[in-house]
């Protein structure tokens, strides 16, 4: 997880390699382990087959940069009046072990067809959560920013050597006969 500090600076560096005629304001920078996804505002006038098809090489050659840099997947999407439009995005697997109950969850969700299958029905939960939870999320994404922040601020935890003295020899730590 990276910090609300990281987040912002990678923010800004997507909207300095961004070229202005890109999007009309830039929303959002959202990254996790895999991905990296860029939001941002087009003109009213505009359509989002046109976007994509007006901006493809420029977000090709922004994404290139930020793969290479980042180590992660860059991820396009747009804000188009109330509509919100992800394109180029990933679905990662992700592998889970869950108990009797919990699969039994998942199948009546795909017996009464709200969900395709087990792993829909688990992508279905999470969406759940997600929307219905989402102040406390957000708490919580804050608190993990502060526990960042005061352990950098914290010591170095790292044992130092003391001149002449070999850490990786248990013996050179005791105290010499006198």
């Amino acid at each position: 997880m990276i910090t609300a500090e990281q987040r912002e600076e990678l923010r800004g560096w997507f909207a300095d390699r961004l070229p202005v005629d890109v999007y009309e304001e830039l929303l959002e920078v959202v990254v996790d382990r895999e991905e990296i996804t860029v939001v941002g505002r087009i003109p009213a006038q505009e359509t989002v087959k046109a976007f994509r098809e007006r901006t493809r090489e420029q977000r090709i050659e922004v994404a290139r940069e930020a793969e290479q840099l980042y180590r992660r997947k860059v991820a396009w999407g747009v804000q188009a009046g109330d509509e919100r439009v992800l394109f180029t995005h990933l679905a990662v697997p992700v592998m889970t072990r869950l108990r009797q109950s919990e699969r039994q969850v998942l199948d009546l969700l795909v017996a009464g067809g709200v969900a395709r299958s087990r792993a829909d029905a688990l992508a279905w939960c999470v969406r759940l959560v997600g929307r219905n939870t989402g102040s406390w999320l957000a708490d919580l994404r804050d608190s993990l920013d502060q526990v960042q922040r005061v352990r950098a601020q914290g010591p170095d935890v790292t044992p130092e050597a003391e001149p002449n003295q070999d850490v990786t020899d248990p013996d050179s730590q005791k105290s010499a006969p006198e």
